[in-house]
């Protein structure tokens, strides 16, 4: 065996002394060396070129490939004729290019074919999810013999869905192959990529410090994704988010290893996408514990684990009325905040049959009040999706026998994000039903004026982000002067939230807002304190006229 034999060997683990003919090139495509069974076809002149001896090959497209892909190698099928074929297959190791040709019968041709399509995804050339777990599960067995670990990358695109249905599934199909192209450039050494399912994609890699070569490989793709992709000469930008799990560590087999790296991918998506995560224990208990909550959320209103509580509204010195705010208390974990549990109401479809029980039960409650007193209860935005909304708002009226014009219902601006005319629609209905309706949490979303002009809301409600540092931050004190000089000219009331201290109290009363509500008035209370609170004293200062507000009164502000 020839020194140049021995060394691609050693590069390439290949064998020189099989059936398949062997022709070993130097960098500048110079035959340097052949096995003995191509001797008796290739011809060892000193100075015969690759090209010379398979003259099928265009020099571009090899330079081309080997210029991009160098790790990969550029594979040629030649028909002979007679059912016989000649397959070339290329590959750049070390110092030299070596070129195995096999002769091939079409069955064996056909055999290759079939064995090609059954691990590689048609689509983008990457092997599939098949492969995929064959190649997992041999590198995670080589683990005890070879010492090294083994890390596995799951990818997803971000923002795919909406290319693919505003420009077709064309224009998706081209862009999940210019993104399989875009990670193998990131590739290098022994890392695999592979096409697992739609815009799912996965990478294998194994060597010795792993941690940190997933770390800045993880980034390398995060930050390709950055760069727009071109579909039909349209810009197109999809980001990508990255889930990265290392074995032994993380799992030594690859249900464990899998379930891994996609909670660490959920981990990447929950903090915003575009980006790479690793997995990491305290991930796992995080899901888990939403998992139980998630469970837990089926059955507690069929055990009694909600709950309402109201908070007082203050209209001047006197009482406007209550807020129902929901409660869970889950008998194994304490109290839930709603800030936790509502959107995973919302996303699990449950919100609308909460929905109805919390405004049932306001409702029910209201009638223990005094007749001017009105409840006002928080529509999800998830409520509007399902039919019939007004339909069971004004049977539940009917049936408790409470005045339509006693209950206000609150929505956020999330509401109006989605099938806008249709809610629009919905709202204006309940309006004519008499039912109050008040835009909630006012300033910290979207707050298109678009909005206000379509729609005539009763009450706007400022979120109490303007209102917690509204004594000392000039720019809140503009906010809110101008939110509520805007809502007075639109002929609608404003409410101020999170109010706590006089010094609040006595700006927005300065500032001309109507009602108030927070812990400078009361705390939310439980159904059985609301009695004793009645009959105590609330003592405020006056409301401002509306009529006093001036723009002199502005200026001094």
């Amino acid at each position: 065996m020839s020194k140049a034999q021995s060394s691609w060997q050693r590069s390439s683990g290949g064998t020189s002394d099989c059936a398949d003919k062997l022709t070993i090139f130097d960098r500048q495509f110079k035959l340097v060396d052949v096995t003995a069974t191509a001797q008796a076809s290739v011809s060892r002149e000193s100075d015969v070129s690759l090209w010379e001896i398979y003259p099928e090959l265009d020099r571009a497209s090899v330079l081309n490939h080997f210029g991009a892909t160098p790790d990969q190698p550029l594979r040629l099928s030649r028909d002979l004729g007679a059912g016989a074929f000649r397959e070339l297959a290329i590959h750049a190791i070390g110092d030299f290019y070596g070129v195995v040709q096999t002769h091939r019968t079409a069955d064996e041709t056909e055999r290759m074919a079939l064995l090609y399509q059954a691990t590689h995804d048609p689509l983008t050339g990457l092997p599939n999810r098949r492969q995929f777990a064959r190649d997992l599960s041999a590198a995670l067995t080589a683990i005890s013999s070879d010492g090294n670990s083994v890390s596995l990358m799951q990818l997803d695109l971000d923002d795919f869905k909406p290319v693919n249905d505003t420009l077709g599934h064309p224009a998706g199909d081209k862009l999940l192959q210019l993104a399989a192209d875009r990670i193998k450039e990131c590739l290098v050494g022994k890392e695999s990529a592979y096409r697992l399912a739609g815009d799912e994609f996965a990478v294998i890699t194994s060597g010795r410090d792993q941690r940190q070569r997933t770390s800045e490989l993880g980034d390398a793709l995060v930050h390709a994704f950055k760069r727009s992709f071109t579909i039909d000469g349209i810009s197109v930008f999809v980001g990508l988010s990255v889930g990265i799990s290392i074995a032994p560590g993380d799992g030594s087999d690859p249900e464990t290893l899998m379930k891994a790296s996609d909670i660490a991918l959920y981990a990447a998506k929950k903090e915003g996408r575009g980006r790479a995560s690793a997995f990491d224990v305290a991930m796992l208990q995080i899901i888990e514990q939403r998992e139980l909550l998630r469970r837990s959320l089926r059955i507690a209103l069929e055990k009694d684990q909600f709950s309402i509580e109201y908070q007082p509204i203050a209209e001047g010195n006197r009482i406007f009325g209550f807020e129902a705010l929901l409660r869970w208390q889950h008998p194994l974990l304490g109290e839930i905040p709603p800030a936790v549990f509502i959107p995973m109401a919302e996303t699990d479809g449950l919100m609308s049959e909460i929905g109805q029980w919390v405004l049932e039960n306001a409702c029910r409650e209201a009638l223990n009040w005094p007749e001017d007193y009105i409840v006002a209860v928080n529509l999800s935005p998830a409520e509007f999706l399902v039919s019939g909304l007004t339909d069971r708002i004004s049977q539940i009226l009917d049936t408790v026998g409470l005045a339509s014009d006693r209950l206000e219902l609150e929505i956020t601006e999330g509401v109006l994000l989605e099938r806008t005319v249709n809610n629009l629609d919905t709202l204006n209905t309940l309006s004519v039903l008499g039912i109050r309706i008040a835009l909630d949490d006012f300033g910290t979303q979207y707050s298109s004026l678009s909005y206000l002009k379509n729609f005539p809301f009763d009450t706007l409600k400022i979120d109490k982000y303007f209102v917690s540092d509204l004594e000392t931050n000039a720019k809140s004190q503009a906010i809110v002067r101008s939110v509520i000089v805007l809502a007075h000219d639109l002929g609608m009331e404003v409410a101020a939230e999170g109010v706590e201290t006089t010094e609040q109290v006595t700006w927005l009363r300065g500032l001309g807002c109507d009602r108030l509500q927070g812990y400078a008035i009361s705390k939310p209370m439980p159904p059985s304190a609301i009695n004793s609170f009645m009959a105590g004293s609330v003592s405020l200062p006056e409301t401002v006229p509306r009529r006093s507000i001036t723009p002199d009164k502005y200026t001094r502000l």
